[in-house]
């Protein structure tokens, strides 16, 4: 298994034969709104696909998204709708995205309804969802939660997509029980201009990776306005906390080869 950043959650996953676009992000530098008011109003993305964006696209065989509604455009924006539609790449989503996708024009193959309690198929493997917490409070009860996705392929690593999600005791129990792996996980502590963090930050991260057994892989980083988290912050914490050997933060554009 390969993973490859492109920018913020959008990642390309490799399985033999199939490449899996998650996410899609796919909007030039400044082409979308701004998600804070304080700081300039700076408009998104801040920064550009990598140079290696459009090679890796074109061997894309299917899209995965974990949530999408509610003007979650860091996860899934016109550019990447446009994109999906044009080249009609099978779309892999939840049974409560579906509907809202499909009226997009999206080529949309639904998960069961039940699929958090037990596995659907996936690409000659097996899929299931873990709920996502995408902030408390006020702001959380505004927001998309949406859901978390763990994938077991034959001859694969386990891998654990967390979606966009703070670090909750239900993700430690996941951690502890089912031990993916892999994980890759958000960690640019978003933020609005009022309420808490809506996804994780250093110290969320940092105590996801002393929970879990395998390899971290932290994104969704120095992409969004609202993401003040920076690599240099990451890494600099997790050498400090001892971490640093099982959590990789790679830069847009680099390939995690995870058969090494």
């Amino acid at each position: 298994m390969k993973i490859q950043q492109l920018r913020n959650a959008t990642i390309i996953l490799e399985f033999g034969e199939y490449r899996v676009l998650v996410d899609p992000m796919l909007a030039p530098r400044h082409a979308l709104p701004p998600l804070k008011f304080s700081g300039g109003m700076l408009r998104n993305p801040t920064v550009s696909l990598p140079s290696q964006a459009d090679m890796a696209l074109l061997d894309v065989t299917h899209c995965l998204i974990t949530h999408c509604q509610k003007g979650h455009f860091d996860h899934l924006d016109r550019f990447g709708r446009a994109w999906l539609r044009k080249y009609q790449i099978p779309v892999i989503c939840t049974a409560h995205d579906a509907p809202h996708l499909a009226g997009k024009g999206l080529n949309i193959q639904a998960l069961p309804v039940d699929v958090d309690s037990k596995k659907a198929a996936f690409l000659g493997g097996s899929i299931s969802t873990v709920p996502c917490v995408h902030g408390r409070g006020f702001v959380g009860s505004l927001m998309e939660h949406g859901v978390g996705y763990f994938i077991q392929i034959p001859g694969e690593p386990s891998l654990y997509l967390s979606g966009d999600t703070i670090f909750t005791p239900r993700i430690q129990e996941f951690l502890w029980t089912r031990k993916p792996d892999v994980s890759v996980v958000p960690a640019g502590g978003a933020q609005f201009d009022v309420g808490g963090e809506i996804i994780m930050g250093v110290s969320d991260v940092l105590e996801f990776t002393r929970a879990a057994s395998g390899t971290v892989i932290a994104n969704h980083l120095e992409a969004i306005s609202h993401c003040p988290v920076t690599r240099d912050q990451l890494l600099i914490a997790a050498q400090h906390a001892g971490l640093s050997k099982r959590l990789v933060v790679p830069q847009d554009g680099e390939i995690v080869d995870l058969n090494v």
